[in-house]
């Protein structure tokens, strides 16, 4: 039972204490944190309590907390939006928050009550609304996280854990922007295995990524593309969004086969392009398919998905040491119109049909 009636406190930073903002044009991505955030703990005796918002922190965490030793640490990636008319809006809370009590259940951690803590999240965007940017294309991106912080040494789970968002104003995810990136597809490294935690957002999956990212940035690509576990033939996902390619003008994207990440922007371009009457397919697709695509032209364009970039054009990849360019190395027309209508709907410049926006005040 989850109780959404959990109090609510607000500690608001004094006047002369609130932080510098930083240049809505040098944002960079991850760089600067808002003056307050939102925290709440759970035990098995209480359950959810200390709900409050209150000024940005450091954590106070045992050595012994369970989340440094056993990896119980799940979290999850939103936007707010300002609008022209200076409205600011959320895109799909509440599929993040059920996608982030599914990965709970994934990691044996407790659901939170995910109506309550998107009031509190409305609450704390408001009080740092001014942090949200004005500048065009640059967003709030929004980080709710849970951890194990039971102090305790032995594999189970953690029977204390601790809630909390934190935000922060954003420009452009790549140095890129809306540029065709370059990607690497890796047939060495693995990301998740069917059975494992691959459609959990936890953190243990990025750190697994990290190798084959660091080196196929050193080789000069931007992210990395994951075959499958078994047979190291069929596309997964990049590291940080899903993948999709329009082949014979067929939108064609991996299916979510308990090794993929469920993308909330995933979802949506399908919707979106149901609704434009194109021809989508969610199926197995090789690197084969690919690589013989784009070698006879049937291969017109491809590109990533996910809230922090959004759309992410991409113009080349490499397999085997062996380089492929798509669509001549431009951003595709599917892959802007994409761009172009869910930056409409999520800056309220355009009619959201789907209800997928929630204002914050």
């Amino acid at each position: 039972m989850i109780n959404n009636d959990i109090e609510i406190a607000v500690q608001k930073v004094p006047e002369d204490q609130l932080k510098t903002k930083p240049d809505q044009n040098n944002l960079g991505f991850g760089n600067f944190f808002t003056d307050h955030m939102f925290s709440m703990h759970w035990n098995r005796q209480q359950g959810w309590h200390e709900a409050k918002i209150h000024p940005f922190q450091q954590l106070q965490l045992d050595p012994a907390a369970m989340v440094l030793h056993y990896g119980q640490a799940i979290f999850e990636g939103l936007k707010a939006y300002r609008t022209k008319d200076n409205r600011i809006l959320l895109f799909r809370p509440q599929d993040n928050f059920a996608r982030m009590n599914k990965s709970a259940i994934r990691m044996c951690m407790p659901r939170f009550p995910a109506e309550r803590v998107l009031q509190a999240l409305r609450a704390l965007i408001y009080l740092d609304k001014e942090w949200v940017p004005h500048a065009k294309g640059a967003t709030l991106y929004i980080r709710p996280t849970m951890i194990a912080t039971e102090p305790m040494l032995g594999l189970r789970a953690a029977e204390e854990y601790q809630f909390f968002i934190i935000n922060c104003p954003v420009g452009a995810y790549y140095s890129e922007g809306f540029n065709p990136t370059k990607i690497y597809i890796e047939d060495e490294y693995i990301r998740a295995v069917p059975g494992g935690v691959g459609d959990a957002k936890t953190a243990g999956n990025y750190a697994a990524s990290l190798k084959a990212q660091i080196g196929a940035q050193k080789k000069g690509y931007t992210q990395v593309l994951w075959l499958d576990a078994k047979q190291r033939k069929y596309i997964e996902e990049v590291g940080t969004s899903n993948i999709f390619f329009v082949i014979d003008n067929v939108l064609i994207t991996p299916p979510l086969k308990g090794s993929i990440l469920p993308g909330i922007t995933r979802d949506s371009v399908l919707q979106l392009a149901e609704d434009w009457g194109m021809q989508v397919e969610e199926r197995r697709i090789s690197i084969d398919e690919i690589v013989k695509a784009c070698e006879d032209g049937s291969l017109q364009e491809s590109f990533g998905t996910g809230t922090a970039a959004v759309i992410a054009p991409v113009g080349e990849f490499c397999y085997r040491e062996k380089e492929f360019t798509i669509n001549g190395g431009n951003t595709g027309p599917v892959a802007q119109k994409l761009y172009n209508e869910l930056q409409a709907i999520q800056f309220g410049e355009q009619e959201d049909n789907h209800g997928w926006v929630v204002p914050v005040s």
